[in-house]
């Protein structure tokens, strides 16, 4: 299963290799060779994730405490194998390295699945609608579906970033190569937003790995720490600092007011100190993560980027891509600096994600250009999973996780829909449509269908994760911010994207018909199908994880739980600070005060 693995990793860039080689004059060539690979991907995908599902659903219910951590026989079929050794001893062991650690849990198997599919989609869609410099465009493509794979599966925080980074390149090349008109604009601007904020994020990164050693020495000057950028290994150092610290400060708050008091200066602040480091390496991670939601203000870039990119672009950027952003929130930022998600993720992002809840779905209903109206509805939809995922219990980052697959099935299956509409009439004007459901038949129940899953109707997919979101969220424990209040909110834009949704369904489906000109275009028919085989797996799984999540909540429940803890413990640690307990002070005056 792990060389199944590695070659679903290997896969896209064998292919990206392939397609450039073959040239642009072997177009068909180009064409198939892609489909094979995306569906051999998509197999491979299936199997290592079914696989996985399969052995969480056989697990038995258990009322043991959860880890703190994240063990490491949770992560299946793993590969890991030093890339750049930092430090090496005398006799030759490597102690600390760059690792290629790649491998599936709970938290990116279906995410991982939902690239591969996807990707079928993107390459489906693009046979006729991509006719110039086809093979540049597919290598491109693979190129993309390398690193956004590579990001869901990367356990090293280095090698994770190294390919949150790949994926600018190919995007910026499909946008600003077989984009729109302000194709070169789009790109530009989505290159220089992410970049910027990664960069920010890397320095987080860098800053996290290094202080570690540094306070663990501090702590026990007996032990060397290692350095180390093994996520797992980083979350358990986190988890040790964040209990062992503030017990050491307790415990000699509690010892005689005559013992060391120049001790316990020193441990209050190393204490001080290690949360400064958490405050300053979550505003670093947050930079490039809520560039890449994107979050409210820093979300200009998506809405023309979305406008301008070809259909394939669209589908990956809102169903994939946008993702790496919400998952490097709850792969990083919550286990990593789990008293910083509390004090300022919480309030901060969770009003952020209310602002773009309401702000997406507002410019949502102001659009006359039907792409833009599905790109201001990422904007709106995504604010959910941010608003779950700070939420920082099981219910809300289950329904966070949820949700993200949710919007990549419908929002993916949406741009597929306006792609085709546009590659028949060459159009994307509402007004200059009406009545097209009595023209394309199997068109128009897919949308009917798929703005059903995207405005949460019971019994599809979409639903279930609004309803986690906002159940999360009423049900939030902190002293900074108001759980009911955010929750209300966020459900106000639940009844707002009906609205806006079903707006767009009506003006151009349903009514007197009313046909844009399309002289030249040949006779216009429905999907055919290609076009259906496109669509309907996403329609199915739309169906399938509304009425049966099962499979989903049993993969990911483990790793849930254990998120959950660590946002619980960093709660009982912020009311332990507020707790009545003298401090050693008052207690000296007191104790003085009684010998007198």
């Amino acid at each position: 299963m792990s060389g199944l693995f590695l070659l679903l990793l290997a896969l896209p860039l064998g292919t990206a290799v392939a397609s450039a080689l073959l040239g642009s004059g072997r177009a068909v060539a180009v064409r198939w060779l892609s489909l094979a690979s995306s569906l051999a991907s998509l197999l491979l995908a299936t199997i290592l994730s079914v696989q996985f599902a399969a052995a969480r659903l056989d697990q038995t219910p258990t009322d043991a405490k959860s880890p703190s951590t994240f063990p490491d026989e949770w992560i299946k079929f793993s590969t890991r194998a030093n890339l750049l050794p930092l430090h090496t001893t005398a006799n030759g062991t490597v102690d600390s390295a760059i690792q290629f650690y790649v491998g599936i849990d709970g938290l990116n198997v279906w995410l991982i699945l939902l690239t591969a599919l996807l990707m079928v989609s993107s390459v489906l869609v693009s046979w006729t609608a991509i006719t110039e410099r086809v093979n540049e465009f597919h290598a491109w493509l693979f190129v993309l579906q390398l690193g956004m794979t590579g990001v869901f599966a990367s356990f090293d925080i280095v090698l994770f970033y190294a390919f949150f980074e790949l994926t600018l390149v190919p995007l910026f090349f499909l946008i600003g190569i077989w984009g729109g008109p302000q194709r070169q604009y789009a790109a530009r601007k989505f290159f220089i937003y992410t970049l910027t904020g990664s960069l920010v994020t890397l320095l987080g990164i860098v800053a996290l790995a290094l202080t570690l050693p540094q306070i663990e020495s501090q702590r026990d000057p007996t032990r060397t720490p290692l350095l180390t950028f093994a996520i797992p290994e980083l979350i358990a150092k986190v988890d040790a600092l964040n209990n062992k610290l503030p017990k050491d400060v307790q415990e000699l708050e509690q010892a005689p007011p005559d013992f060391e008091p120049q001790l316990l200066k020193e441990r209050r602040e190393r204490l001080d100190s290690w949360r400064r480091v958490q405050m300053w390496v979550f505003l670093a991670m947050m930079c490039g993560f809520a560039v890449k939601v994107p979050m409210v203000p820093v979300h200009t870039w998506l809405p023309l980027a979305h406008v301008e990119a070809p259909t394939a672009g669209s589908v990956l950027l809102a169903g994939v891509l946008l993702k790496l952003g919400t998952y490097g929130f709850l792969r990083l930022c919550v286990p990593l600096a789990p008293d910083a998600s509390l004090r300022i993720g919480a309030p901060l992002l969770g009003g952020l994600a209310v602002v773009g809840i309401l702000y997406g779905a507002f410019c949502a209903l102001a659009q006359d250009d039907v792409k833009k109206l599905v790109a201001y509805s990422s904007v709106s939809h995504l604010g959910y999973c941010m608003l779950g995922l700070f939420a920082l219990n099981e219910v809300g980052m289950t329904g966070s996780l949820m949700q993200m697959i949710n919007h990549g099935l419908s929002t993916g299956a949406l741009f597929l829909l306006v792609g085709m509409l546009y590659e028949r009439y060459h159009t994307r004007k509402m007004a200059d449509y009406g009545g097209m459901g009595s023209r394309l038949h199997l068109l128009a129940v897919f949308m009917v269908f798929i703005t059903m899953s995207s405005v949460g109707l019971p019994g599809l997919n979409g639903f279930l994760g609004e309803w986690l979101v906002i159940s999360g969220m009423y049900d939030f424990t902190g002293t900074q911010v108001r759980g009911t209040l955010l929750a209300g909110l966020g459900a106000v834009g639940v009844v707002l994207g009906a609205w806006y949704m079903l707006t767009m369904v009506r003006q151009i489906f349903f009514g007197p018909l009313k046909e844009p000109h399309h002289e030249g275009h040949g006779v216009i028919g429905d999907l055919n199908g290609r076009e259906l085989a496109t669509l309907l797996p996403l329609a199915v799984l739309c169906l399938a994880l509304g009425v049966y999540p099962k499979p989903f909540f049993k993969a990911v429940s483990p790793e849930i739980r254990v998120l959950a803890g660590i946002a619980d413990a960093a709660r009982r640690r912020a009311a332990a600070e507020h707790s009545p307990v003298p401090p050693r002070d008052i207690r000296q005056a007191a104790t003085a005060t009684e010998k007198k």
